[in-house]
Order: structure tokens, then C-alpha cells, then sequence
């Protein structure tokens, strides 16, 4: 089992509401990373910015971009993880997609739509929580607003790394750098967010701050320009910690009903 894993974290601006343009970008800075690197995140809707007009993406362009994700997965022998528009019949989602270099491909649609842009009302909103494994570390990964809600990502199933994708505006970055350092201290896990840069479509700014924190909240990894950052999570880090500091032995017993 590995000891440790190498994480890219790719903050950038988007193009808006152009698929094909964003992969051609994305495939520029993935050919960049090392090839050593384990894991690339890439943020929320990373096709397209987030925008709230999915009827105006061509239907094609979802497939498209799974099977891009898969290609870029074998070639770099590491799993590539963002989320795009999906759509399943007359259904639009927030998906996050994260696939393997093996092939494997699982997927989680956004728990918490966004209802202060309308979200809600454009797309549907997921169900289940999934927890990936990838190379000797189980992931568990979410989408932008679900940060604000501790419920949905309580460490109950002892995973060992949590990841937020994103495009969250700059007017409200400080909950942003609150709630990623808190997640990681509570769930006694790595804590993952990767945020973009830039201007949307919309007018809306954004500021990056993608971060990783380890076990303790340290910070690992920081920036608030367009950069690819690195990170080494390290699996005795986690092990030990929570082997001293015993608190998810004292967390709350619930089931979340609906």
C-alpha cells in the first residue's frame, strides 16, 4: 500500500460556457504536472463555468468530457477528478466525475444546490454520498456549497480525504478559508479545496484560495492565483493522528433521513 500520495490542485479561469476551449486549456496544464503526481483536482464545472443556462451546452459535450477525463487518467496514471453539467433524460445535474486510470469512473451529484443563484431550480439535486478508494486512500469528494453543511460531510465511514470543487466568488472567499480549515479539524482528515480565478460570465470574481489542510488543519498548500499547486498527503499522518488524538471515537451517532 502506498505510504503517501501526490495531489495537483489546477486553479484557473474558465472559459465561459465553452467546453471544447476548457479541455484544450485543461490538457495544456495537465501535460505540465509531473509525471509523479497521484491525483488532479480540477474545479466545479470545469467545462463551462457555473453557469445556470445548461440548455445552451450542446448534449454531446458531457460524453465528451467523461471520455476526455478517462484518456487524460491513462495518460498521466492518476485519477482525474471535477465536476460538469450531466444530463439524464430532461434532468440536469452538478455532477462530479472521478475517474482512474484503470478505466474506472464512479460519480456524485451535488447535495446542496445553490439556491442564492437559482440553482435549485435548474438543477437537480443528488442523493447519496459516494467514498472513493485510489491507491491505499479513500476519498470522499463534494461540490462548492455543500462546504457550508457539516451534516453531509461527517466523517462516519473513517475516510481519509476530503475534497470540495468550486467556483466560489471572491465577496464571500473568508467562509470559504473558515469552513475548509474547519472541515479538515473535525473530520480529523485531509481537507482538499480547489477554487478558480477570474471573471465569470455573470460578472462575478473569483480569487482562488485553493488549499489543502492536513489532520491538525495546517496548511499545506495556498494560493489566490492561476497556478497548479502540489501537495503530499501522507498516510501515517492520518493514522497517527487519530491513533493519539482519539475525538471521532466521541462523535455524535445519527442517520440523515432525507
Amino acid at each position: 500500500m502506498p505510504k503517501s500520495l501526490n495531489i495537483a490542485l489546477i486553479q484557473t479561469h474558465l472559459h465561459w460556457e465553452d467546453p471544447a476551449r476548457n479541455r484544450k486549456m485543461f490538457d495544456e496544464k495537465i501535460e505540465s504536472i509531473p509525471d509523479d503526481v497521484d491525483v488532479i483536482v480540477l474545479p466545479e464545472m470545469f467545462t463551462t463555468g457555473f453557469t445556470m443556462k445548461p440548455e445552451s451546452i450542446n448534449s454531446t459535450e458531457g460524453h465528451k468530457t467523461v471520455e476526455w477525463m478517462l484518456k487524460k487518467a491513462k495518460e498521466k496514471d492518476a485519477a482525474i477528478i471535477g465536476s460538469i453539467i450531466s444530463q439524464e433524460e430532461n434532468n440536469f445535474y452538478n455532477r462530479l466525475w472521478f475517474a482512474q486510470p484503470d478505466g474506472g469512473m464512479s460519480t456524485y451529484d451535488k447535495r446542496h444546490t445553490f439556491t442564492l443563484a437559482g440553482e435549485d431550480k435548474v438543477y437537480s439535486r443528488g442523493e447519496k454520498k459516494i467514498i472513493e478508494y485510489f491507491r491505499g486512500f479513500s476519498f470522499y469528494p463534494l461540490i462548492c456549497y455543500d462546504l457550508r453543511f457539516p451534516v453531509w460531510s461527517r466523517n462516519v465511514e473513517d475516510y481519509d480525504v476530503l475534497i470540495y470543487v468550486a467556483n466560489w466568488p471572491k465577496k464571500r472567499i473568508a467562509a470559504w478559508d473558515t469552513l475548509l480549515k474547519a472541515r479538515a479539524i473535525e473530520n480529523m482528515a485531509y481537507c482538499i479545496g480547489v477554487n478558480r480565478v477570474g471573471l465569470d460570465g455573470a460578472d462575478f470574481e473569483y480569487t482562488g484560495h485553493s488549499a489543502v489542510y492536513d489532520v491538525l488543519g495546517e496548511q499545506l498548500a495556498y494560493s489566490e492565483k492561476e497556478e497548479i499547486l502540489y501537495a503530499t498527503l501522507d498516510k501515517a499522518h492520518i493514522q497517527d493522528t487519530r491513533k493519539q488524538l482519539r475525538f471521532l471515537e466521541d462523535r455524535d451517532s445519527f442517520n440523515l433521513i432525507g
